[in-house]
């Protein structure tokens, strides 16, 4: 039996004599919508319920929680009314198998009354097998990055790739060198080779990043005196290990280069509108954290511990942007650095495994059970310990699963110009958060899925890493 999920507009294959999966398009609150209070309902205590239309094209479903009366079934939705503060709703119906849907995952705290919410949820569709041809590409320099269809490859001046009949775009990138932009259409009875040699330009400052300047060996002695912290960088400079009172964290150096951001072809043709259109994004090198903050590091610099989820390993949750905010400037003083939140480019970058990327569509692995603690590796029940799943190429953890991120932007859409150092918005009213958590699907925790709350908010699946 395949488990009922949450997802973002997805399609997989599925079986007719199997459950069917359901995957959720939306969840939202519904302002401009007047029904809730036009056709009132109200709870044993007399107080007005909150109305969530569930957008569900079959019927028999049935919702258990603090549902008021019988659903409403009407042409393509149920009618569901719950009480005021509720945020649990279960969905039962014969093909699928019960799903607890948690609307804090979500950024819903709680049922208002007379609100009206929206939850709609999509049928899969089958899938239709499609011919494939191999396509071969000769390149120079060696050491330049291909995408194809938006998917980063790194060869060694030589790829073989198998990719389906039709036409498909090229581009070929490397620091120093003109950019090579092309497309090639491949039918099924002949496999196509092309070759391609870039040429050199005038290599701007930015060739820099080819080889990232060494970051400083800070030894304890040089911490401010009122600093109870440490620091020791490694002699490779790949990773610094930093104390505070006590509680030893890692920070992984990302050496910069360039990659495709947003919806590449392995995150799926129907990712959702926000993450499209993919881009060519250029990146400094920056440190982030090997996990996610984990509880007893953040009750070692607030001296409190908000977590749901209790666990000294456990990430840290129930933190607004806000509340990181506030632990940034506290850890700063205490160690004398510069921590941050890391850019959403960052993070998705990182997220990828930078320049050791082999293009996967989780942190780390196509198999997702491998890399992330979600709803079916958690059952549901909450989060895990850090480092307790497999890592990706640059040997971060926890990056599609566990807690969603908090990143330093201002949530806007994106643009298909090339970009460097992308720092999001100027202003908004929402920021971004990244990575899945233990409460969401397998579709919510690939590594260009973006999220959005406003500064202020929290919940038990909202953690952050540290950039540096």
């Amino acid at each position: 039996m395949k488990r009922i999920v949450l997802l973002i507009c997805c399609s997989f294959f599925f079986s007719v004599v199997q459950a069917q999966e359901l995957f959720i398009k939306l969840l939202t609150a519904a302002p401009m919508d007047l029904s809730a209070s036009q056709y009132e309902r109200k709870d044993l205590a007399g107080q007005a319920c909150g109305l969530v239309k569930v957008q569900l094209a079959t019927p028999g479903a049935q919702f258990e929680g603090n549902v008021i009366g019988k659903a409403d079934y009407k042409t393509g939705e149920y009618w569901v009314y719950m009480s005021e503060g509720s945020y649990m709703l279960s969905v039962k119906h014969p093909s699928f198998i019960p799903l607890s849907v948690n609307f804090r995952d979500y950024g819903i705290t709680g049922i208002e009354g007379k609100v009206t919410y929206k939850l709609t949820l999509l049928m899969p569709q089958t899938a239709a097998p499609s011919q494939t041809q191999k396509l071969t590409i000769n390149y120079t320099p060696a050491n330049a990055l291909v995408l194809v269809d938006s998917k980063p490859y790194q060869g060694n001046g030589h790829l073989d790739l198998t990719l389906p009949v039709g036409s498909h775009e090229y581009q070929i990138v490397a620091i120093g060198y003109g950019t090579v932009e092309g497309s090639v259409k491949l039918n099924a009875d002949t496999p196509r080779t092309i070759t391609e040699h870039l040429v050199a330009t005038q290599v701007p400052e930015s060739s820099q990043l080819e080889k990232p300047s060494p970051v400083p060996n800070v030894q304890a002695t040089t911490q401010p005196s009122f600093a109870s912290a440490t620091s020791q960088t490694a002699t490779d400079n790949a990773l610094e290990t930093i104390t505070v009172n006590g509680v030893l964290f890692n920070m992984v150096r990302v050496d910069g280069g360039t990659f495709q951001m947003g919806a590449t072809s392995e995150q799926g043709s129907d990712a959702d509108s926000d993450e499209k259109p993919a881009h060519q994004v250029t990146l400094s090198s920056y440190y982030i954290g090997e996990t996610e903050v984990t509880q007893e590091l953040w009750e070692a610099v607030m001296g409190s511990n908000p977590s749901k989820f209790k666990g000294t390993k456990h990430p840290v949750e129930q933190v607004s942007w806000n509340d990181c905010q506030d632990f940034i400037r506290k850890l700063n003083a205490k160690t004398g650095r510069q921590f941050r939140l890391p850019t959403e480019a960052e993070w998705e970058y990182a997220a990828r495994g930078g320049r050791k990327s082999q293009g996967y569509k989780y942190s780390g692995s196509n198999t997702i059970d491998d890399v992330a603690w979600y709803t079916k590796t958690t059952n549901g029940e909450g989060t895990r310990d850090v480092k307790t799943k497999q890592a990706n190429e640059l040997g971060l953890y926890d990056m599609s699963g566990n807690v969603r991120e908090w990143c330093e932007d201002w949530y806007g859409a994106y643009s298909s110009s090339s970009q460097s150092d992308p720092k999001g918005p100027s202003s908004g009213s929402y920021r971004v958060l990244r990575g899945g958590s233990w409460g969401l699907n397998a579709w919510l925790c690939r590594v260009s899925v973006r999220f959005n709350f406003t500064p202020g908010s929290s919940g038990d699946g909202l953690g952050l890493r540290l950039a540096l």
